[in-house]
């Protein structure tokens, strides 16, 4: 099955618009508000949106952190290839704060599990909100569901999404593909 092209640049840019524009809404200045990306992949979601909150108003004060979940996974002693953590960078207090966490794919929940128990290591949120941008809806298993989300997808199991950043993958896209070929 050829790669199906689900996103391109200009409905990834409507979309991240339309959730920065959310945000804003429900969080206003964001000073009780902070944005935390999951490393890897959620991390350039975050700053996408970090950067389109500051060009639509300049003088909020969000702030915006990332957070490695690699030793909170319920999988990560399951494999046996070698796993890279990445950095969690945290320079503020989430004390109190509303915390929403950023990933590119919501798919089984369990990504997101992690990530609420990583968190904890730093504090206690008042609340934690999930901003995705793909939310593979029909594949949960636990029960978690985006507050913001960019689009449904609707998949098979053997189907995988694929998010590609201009940072790291020189366009942004989103692809659906058969993961068994």
């Amino acid at each position: 099955m050829k790669p199906k092209k689900i996103l391109g640049s200009n409905e990834i840019e409507t979309i991240l618009n339309r959730l920065s524009f959310q945000l804003i809404e429900d969080h206003n200045s964001f000073e009780e508000t902070v944005l935390i990306g999951i490393q890897p992949r959620g991390a350039y979601l975050a700053k996408k949106i970090s950067k389109l909150i500051h060009s639509f108003d300049p003088n909020n004060s969000l702030k915006l952190g990332f957070l490695d979940i690699t030793f909170f996974r319920d999988d990560f002693r399951r494999s046996e290839k070698v796993l890279k953590a990445s950095s969690t960078q945290l320079e503020f207090s989430i004390e109190n704060k509303t915390v929403v966490l950023v990933d590119d794919v919501l798919f089984t929940g369990r990504s997101i599990r992690a990530a609420l128990n990583a968190i904890q290591s730093f504090g206690r949120p008042k609340s934690v909100k999930l901003l995705t941008l793909i939310d593979r809806r029909f594949s949960r298993e636990l029960p978690i569901q985006p507050d913001y989300c960019g689009l449904q997808v609707d998949s098979r199991l053997n189907e995988k999404v694929i998010v590609n950043w201009k940072e790291n993958d020189n366009n942004d896209s989103v692809y659906l593909i058969n993961s068994n070929e």
